[in-house]
């Protein structure tokens, strides 16, 4: 069989995607608090950025779905593809 799978993300590149997001979201979110317009304008582009934020996490829950899905029917078809090769014997004579 084959090994299991590795992480292709080290923890300094974790820790860096996620204050990247916090630090991003949180500068918005200052801006948007401190733009001096009216309430409701102020109303409305916390809406698209908490939209913009959801629509974010789906697309990339989506793509790690749709990864995982294509490396579990590769790892399937490779161990079907190992069990036929280990059972073939190139020297068996059929009907003797």
């Amino acid at each position: 069989m084959s090994a299991p799978m590795q992480s292709r993300t080290t923890a300094a590149y974790y820790i860096q995607a996620v204050l990247s997001f916090a630090i991003s979201g949180a500068a918005l979110g200052f801006g948007i608090a401190f733009l001096p317009v009216e309430p409701w304008t102020r109303a409305f582009l916390a809406v698209g950025l908490l939209w913009t934020v959801t629509s974010a996490f789906t697309l990339a829950k989506v793509v790690r779905d749709r990864q995982e899905t294509t490396d579990l029917v590769t790892r399937v078809d490779q161990a079907r593809l190992d069990k036929l090769l280990t059972e073939h014997d190139p020297f068996k004579v059929e009907g003797v």
